[in-house]
């Protein structure tokens, strides 16, 4: 297939562009940037200028192709909300360039939309319109075009790691440079749910060959890893003290992160691996986080 990829030069669009061409498919990847360009270029996939300001741009590169996977998020979480609503009229876009026919869109939302409530095991098979979380604003987008008869499916992520990148635990790793500890709320003990870099490409290319109108897809490789773990891996390869911060005192020591340092969520990827006989292999968190330099 020819396949339309938005976040071609990001940290999971660089694992799956390979991926792709590795399957036999031809990836037209999408770039803001000059060194994008050479970076796609020299994988072998073709090039597409357009940013996530610019949703039509996208929807004309989206028109051309024979499948769309949307992995492109602006990840400043300190601007979440807007950038989730950013990412809800991205959806739409591409999905307008789909209608009419079968060609699938594989969108990204987070697993903690899975989840029935705090704590409480994220599964592929719950889908609240009224979640808490704003990134509901990407699987409300998808939905509504699924309404409109168009084949998209949901691959939902967790902390996305290897051992230069770890999802939310990166800005962990300089806010613990720059307060002196490696710090967790609490006891520490809610959980992380994990996936590996590699193991989430593969699941990105089986879920749009699949083409399943409505799947969710977990990219999940640990249920859950406990955040105070987590500090203490960090602690050991920054060679920081490990600290617990009173939940009171979490905003004035997380800052825009005190809102992600003591969410519980865990995620299972049961379903997925069953119905697409997805098997992650990848390295742990902990592994990664350990295998780093500092």
């Amino acid at each position: 297939m020819r396949i339309f990829l938005t976040g071609a030069t990001g940290f999971i669009g660089s694992a799956l562009v390979p991926e792709l061409i590795g399957a036999g498919h031809q990836v037209v990847g999408v770039t803001r940037s000059d060194a994008g360009a050479e970076a796609l270029a020299a994988a072998g996939a073709e090039v597409h200028r357009g940013t996530l300001e610019e949703p039509e741009g996208l929807r004309d590169g989206a028109a051309k192709a024979h499948a769309v996977i949307h992995t492109a998020f602006d990840h400043d979480f300190s601007r979440f909300v807007e950038n989730c609503e950013k990412d809800r009229r991205v959806i739409a876009a591409l999905g307008q360039a789909l209608a009419g026919s079968d060609r699938p869109l594989v969108i990204t939302s987070g697993v903690g939309v899975g989840s029935p409530g705090h704590g409480q095991l994220a599964v592929e098979d719950v889908f609240n319109p009224s979640h808490p979380n704003p990134r509901i604003a990407s699987e409300l987008a998808g939905n509504a075009l699924l309404e409109a008869g168009i084949n998209v499916s949901v691959v939902r992520l967790p902390q996305v790691h290897n051992p230069v990148k770890q999802g939310l635990i990166s800005p962990l790793i300089e806010m613990a440079r720059q307060k002196g500890v490696s710090a967790y709320v609490g006891e520490g003990r809610n959980r992380y749910s994990a996936g590996h870099l590699l193991d989430a490409a593969r699941l990105y290319r089986l879920a749009v060959e699949k083409r399943q109108p409505g799947a969710r897809y977990h990219a999940v490789g640990e249920e859950g890893v406990e955040v105070r773990a987590i500090a203490e891996a960090l602690g050991r390869g920054l060679n920081l003290p490990v600290v617990s911060i009173a939940p009171e005192k979490a905003a004035e020591h997380f800052g825009w992160m005190a809102m992600f340092a003591p969410m519980d969520l865990p995620a299972s990827s049961a379903l997925t691996q069953a119905r697409l006989g997805w098997h992650p292999t990848g390295p742990t968190l902990i592994a990664d986080l350990d295998a780093m330099r500092y």
